[in-house]
């Protein structure tokens, strides 16, 4: 057992291996309860595998970069990451190849060849919205509606420019409005637009905020607006943009010289197999392997038909020119 990264592990001040106290078996970036109920996977993980994996509130940005300052000497031994950032993360040189148990079945283009990362599951960005916290005002169903005055101070995104929901909703908006993985100027000038609003920009996951209503419509994934609607009290609705929107997939990663690889393989194993990828469809995401959805959890989706305006993208493109994009997005928007 070594000691944990406890909680998320910010700034260069404790880069190169610092930790908190607390007993650990494995360290996972990027896991953060609140985001695709990696609370009760981390708890499933701990009560099968006997393997005790810390809470992490980080992003797909923050991750990254502290794998990249850590590199002499890692301290995390699995990271969860947007796909942009997974292949990136292969780029930079901070994870090893593994192919866990299942991979096999999992679809090709939705796994690094080498097995740097797979996915493991997958959602499709839209609004997450609460429908107690706008006042009276009707649920919006495009993202130009997020443009108008009616929705002032209601509006939030992750920050496009550091987390990976962010970029989606930014390719997403970009797409919807004609643009291309080659120009980004339709969302650019959305997010100007939307600016004149005042939304509501954090960095992290935040779908507490949601939920209690401080922010009333979150650019999010679908997997969490249904955990919203069926879990929690109050009244949430997921929106699929009639414009059109994107499905991506979530990867994980064994970190190149992890502390801990060899429990950190079995992390990567478990949340592969059949188990595993049932507790991702029970908390409304797509399973990365063909595991059917049980009939009651399918029913709780939005229909197919509307599932139609959620479609892939080029998603090694799309991490080529997020650098591009975010560049933009600090210069002209933010």
């Amino acid at each position: 057992m070594r000691k944990a990264l406890g909680l998320a592990v910010i700034g260069l001040a404790l880069s190169f291996g610092a930790k908190s106290a607390g007993a650990a078996d494995a360290i996972c970036y990027n896991c953060p309860p609140e985001w695709a109920d990696w609370g009760t996977a981390l708890k499933a993980i701990k009560d099968d595998l006997k393997i005790d994996v810390p809470q992490d509130n980080k992003n797909s940005g923050q991750s990254l970069s502290q794998l990249i300052a850590e590199k002499a000497k890692p301290v995390a031994d699995v990271v969860y990451l947007g796909v942009t950032f997974g292949i990136k993360a292969k780029g930079e040189g901070v994870t090893a190849a593994y192919k866990p148990k299942g991979a096999d079945e999992v679809a090709d283009g939705l796994k690094d060849p080498d097995g740097h990362w797979v996915t493991i599951h997958s959602g499709s960005l839209g609004l997450f919205v609460n429908k107690d916290a706008l006042g009276g005002k009707p649920v919006p169903k495009c993202w130009a509606d997020l443009k108008k005055a009616d929705y002032r101070g209601m509006v939030g995104y992750l920050d496009p420019s550091s987390a990976f929901v962010g970029y989606v909703g930014a390719v997403a908006v970009n797409r919807a409005f004609g643009g291309t993985l080659d120009d980004f100027s339709p969302a650019i000038n959305f997010f100007k637009d939307l600016q004149k609003n005042e939304p509501i920009v954090p960095k992290q996951t935040s779908y507490a905020r949601v939920v209690s209503g401080e922010i009333p419509i979150l650019f999010d994934y679908d997997f969490n607006a249904y955990r919203a609607k069926y879990k929690e009290k109050g009244n949430f609705e997921f929106v699929l943009p009639c414009e059109g929107t994107v499905v991506v997939p979530y990867v994980m990663s064994l970190v190149k010289n992890a502390p801990n690889a060899e429990n950190g393989k079995k992390v990567l194993d478990y949340v592969l197999s059949d188990k595993g990828q049932a507790l991702w469809a029970n908390a409304f995401l797509k399973p990365a392997r063909p595991v059917k959805l049980p009939a009651d959890i399918a029913a709780k989706f939005l229909p197919d038909s509307d599932y139609a305006r959620a479609t892939p993208i080029d998603y090694a493109k799309m991490e080529l020119v997020q650098k591009g994009f975010s560049d933009r997005y600090l210069a002209e928007v933010r």
